[in-house]
C-alpha cells in the first residue's frame, strides 16, 4: 500500500490532536520536537512510520534486546492468543508454571521462586513488600537510581522532579551515594536486621553510571553482615542487555530477590518479574493472596516469557549483546571525540547499554533530535538529563551496525556545526 506525504501528514495532525484533547499535551510537544512522525510498524531492529521512513531502533528504554517481533516470540504469543490468552487464575494453567520454570533455570542459584507482575514499577513494589514482611522495614536505594513511579517505587527513585508532587512519600527510605559502601555499612550497622538495600548492577536511567569493580559483591557481603535483604533491580539490565545474563552474574552475586522486566516479554508484550530465594518467598507461600494482581501469570504474558528466553538461548543473544557492545562502545567515543571533544563528557557502557554524556541536558536534547534526522532512534536518560542512551537490540546486522555509527559520526558533526553557527553572548560563550 502506497501512503501519499499529504496523506500521512493528515494522519498524524489527527494523532497529534487526539493526544493533545485525550492523553498529554507535554507529550504532544516532545513529539512535535521529532517532527511528530508516527511509528506503525516494526521489525528486527527497524521501525516504520505512517510515511514510510525507516528508523534504526537504538532506544525504547531496553525492551527490544531481541528486536520487534521476534519469530520465537510471535509464534508462541500467537498459538496461546488462539487457545487461552488470560486465565481464571483459580485452576491450574501451564503456562505460568512453565514460564517460572523457564526464568529459574536462567537465574543466579538459589533464586527459585517467582512472582509475575507487568512493569518494572510493581516488580520493585513486590520486592519491597516481601523485605517488609520479613522485617526488613528500611529501605537503603541509591543516589541516580530509578525504579519506577508507584508510590512505593517512587520513594526509591531518588529525584526531586518525580517525587516532589506526591509528597509525602513512604517513610524510612534512604539515599546514598552509588559506589559508596563505606556509606553503606555505616546504614546497614545503625540499623541491623532491618534494611533492604535496592540498587542496580549499572544505573540505567542514571545515565549509564558503572560502578567500581567489585561494587556489588562487596555490597552483598555487607547486608550479608548486617542482616539485610539485597534487591537487584535488573529490570533493564537484564536478559543480556550487559552482555551476561544478568549484573549478577559478573560478580556471582545471589541476591534475596531479583527484579526483571523489559525485555521479559521480548518485545511483544509487557511483563515483569520478581524472582526470590525460598527464604525471601515465604511470607507470599503463607497466604496466596496477600499479594496478588488479575493479570499477573496471564497465559498470553507467559508465552511470550517462554519465547523470549528461548530466542535468547537460541540465537546466543547473550554473547551476541557482548561482542556488539564490544564493538560498538569504542567505535562511538572514538567518534565523538573526534567530532564532540569540547561537548562531551564521556561515553561510557556494559554490553547493549551505551551512554554519551554531553556537558549540557539541551546538548543531549539536540544531539538526540540529530540522530533521529539521521535515522536512529536513541533515548535520553531520565535521572541523567545529559545523557543520551544507545539500547539496540542484540539482533542487528552488519549492515545495521554500519548505519549507526555513520548516522552518529553524521549526527555528531551536524551538533557541532549548529554550535558554531549560534550566536555567543558578550562573554564570549
Amino acid at each position: 500500500m502506497i501512503v501519499t506525504h499529504d496523506a500521512a501528514n493528515s494522519a498524524e495532525e489527527e494523532i497529534l490532536a487526539l493526544y493533545r484533547a485525550h492523553l498529554s499535551k507535554g507529550r504532544a510537544t516532545l513529539a512535535a520536537l521529532f517532527g511528530s512522525h508516527m511509528e506503525v510498524s516494526s521489525s528486527g531492529a527497524w521501525l516504520t512510520t505512517s510515511d514510510g521512513e525507516r528508523f534504526l531502533n537504538c532506544g525504547g528504554y531496553g525492551v527490544f534486546l531481541m528486536g520487534a517481533r521476534h519469530p520465537i516470540i510471535m509464534e508462541a504469543v500467537e498459538r496461546q492468543l488462539r487457545i487461552h490468552p488470560v486465565a481464571t487464575r483459580i485452576l491450574l494453567e501451564p503456562a505460568v508454571a512453565r514460564a517460572a520454570e523457564a526464568l529459574v533455570s536462567v537465574m543466579p542459584e538459589g533464586l527459585d521462586r517467582v512472582h509475575f507482575a507487568l512493569s518494572g514499577a510493581e516488580a520493585v513494589e513486590t520486592a519491597l513488600k516481601l523485605a517488609r514482611a520479613g522485617g526488613r522495614r528500611r529501605t537503603v536505594s541509591m543516589n541516580g537510581g530509578y525504579h519506577g513511579k508507584t508510590l512505593g517505587a517512587l520513594s526509591a527513585t531518588a529525584k526531586p522532579v518525580y517525587q516532589d508532587p506526591f509528597r509525602p512519600l513512604l517513610p524510612d527510605f534512604c539515599h546514598l551515594p552509588f559506589g559508596d559502601t563505606d556509606a553503606l555499612e555505616k546504614e546497614l550497622a545503625d540499623h541491623p536486621g532491618e534494611v533492604c538495600v535496592l540498587v542496580e548492577p549499572v544505573q540505567g536511567e542514571g545515565g549509564v553510571i558503572i560502578p567500581p569493580d567489585g561494587y556489588l559483591k562487596r555490597v552483598e557481603d555487607l547486608v550479608r553482615r548486617y542482616d539485610g535483604f539485597l534487591v537487584l533491580d535488573e529490570v533493564q539490565s537484564g536478559m543480556g542487555r550487559l552482555g551476561h545474563w544478568w549484573g549478577a552474574d559478573m560478580e556471582g552475586v545471589s541476591p534475596d530477590v531479583l527484579l526483571t522486566g523489559k525485555a521479559l516479554g521480548g518485545g511483544v508484550v509487557p511483563v515483569s518479574a520478581a524472582v526470590a530465594t525460598g527464604a525471601a518467598f515465604r511470607p507470599f507461600d503463607k497466604d496466596p493472596y496477600i499479594h496478588t494482581a488479575t493479570f499477573s501469570g496471564a497465559p498470553l504474558l507467559m508465552a511470550a516469557v517462554q519465547g523470549a528466553i528461548r530466542a535468547v538461548q537460541e540465537d546466543d543473544l547473550v554473547t551476541r549483546a557482548r561482542e556488539l557492545g564490544a564493538e560498538l562502545l569504542p567505535e562511538i567515543e572514538s567518534i565523538a571525540l573526534r567530532n564532540i571533544p569540547e561537548l562531551l563528557v564521556g561515553v561510557r557502557g556494559r554490553g547493549l547499554l551505551i551512554g554519551v554524556e554531553l556537558t549540557e541536558a539541551g546538548l543531549a536534547g539536540e544531539l538526540l533530535i540529530e540522530l533521529f534526522n539521521h535515522g536512529v532512534v536513541a533515548n535520553h536518560s531520565m535521572n541523567g538529563s545529559s545523557v543520551i542512551r544507545f539500547t539496540p537490540p542484540a539482533v542487528l546486522a552488519r549492515s545495521d551496525v554500519e548505519f549507526l555509527l555513520d548516522s552518529f559520526d553524521k549526527a555528531t558533526r551536524d551538533l557541532i556545526d549548529k554550535q558554531a553557527t549560534m550566536p555567543r553572548g558578550a562573554d564570549g560563550r
